[in-house]
């Protein structure tokens, strides 16, 4: 009788151990679903058009690196078609979620049917990525740049002196304060308002401007930054390009601080 009390008590003892506070029950460590919300593509890299010359093949780029990161990865036309066609990517991934082991990028491609042949028309895919069949090697469209899918030709033009400023990277609202320029080789001052939002205001709170200098040599691509330097003179220039003209240099005075 005295054993079997003793393993009574013992019994008890053990339900009241495994009941103590702080401690889950096995329903509470269930594991929470990982998410799988809409996204796009963080690149769509080329175009392709089918051989019925209506459906278009886009390469995107995609998260990977887990045993599933995308599913329903699609293409739809989001407006009717004009002289331009707009298209749309999207899929769902869990991505989001470090624990989806999905932390790298990986290649798919999308497919889209349109209502009738791409023709002449640009194809601009999620609002600002262009496409061009002009000047491209079929069955690709060709990805058009920052300066359009015609770029201006790269010469002594103000247009091809935009095309410099986005070739290195100039702030925005830059304007331009002087340019020495050949057609081959090309010397660009140019500078941009700092301090608080000015917009048009011109007052002593809104005058400081910081100065930049940019040497460029025309490629067929455009004008390709050689150096950038606030000295006067050459020296700077022509020690890394020492083809670079003296004509274009010579005269030149330092930036004021």
């Amino acid at each position: 009788m005295l054993c079997a009390v003793a393993v009574l008590l013992l019994g008890a003892c053990g339900t009241q151990v495994a009941g103590r506070e702080g401690e889950k029950s096995p329903s509470s460590t269930a594991t929470v679903p990982i998410p799988w919300p809409t996204m796009e593509p963080s690149a769509v890299t080329g175009v392709r058009l089918g051989g019925d010359r209506r459906t278009l093949l886009l390469d995107t780029r995609v998260p990977g690196g887990g045993d599933a990161c995308v599913r329903t990865l699609k293409a739809v036309l989001t407006d009717p078609m004009t002289d331009v066609v707009w298209v749309q990517v999207t899929f769902t991934s869990p991505s989001g979620d470090k624990a989806s082991g999905c932390t790298s990028e990986s290649t798919a491609t999308a497919k889209v049917r349109l209502p009738e042949p791409l023709g002449d028309r640009d194809v601009i895919v999620d609002h600002y990525t262009r496409f061009t069949a002009d000047g491209a090697k079929p069955p690709a469209l060709r990805l058009c740049g920052k300066l359009g899918c015609t770029p201006p030709a790269t010469g002594c033009t103000a247009a091809s002196y935009d095309q410099a400023l986005t070739a290195v990277d100039a702030p925005e609202h830059t304007y331009r304060d002087s340019e020495k320029c050949d057609g081959r080789w090309l010397v660009l001052d140019f500078s941009w308002r700092t301090g608080p939002a000015c917009g048009d205001t011109t007052g002593p709170a809104c005058s400081s401007r910081l100065r930049d200098r940019w040497f460029f040599r025309a490629k067929k691509t455009g004008w390709a930054p050689i150096m950038r330097t606030s000295a006067g003179g050459c020296q700077d220039v022509q020690r890394y390009e020492p083809a670079f003209p003296s004509s274009l240099c010579e005269s030149l005075a330092p930036l004021s601080p």
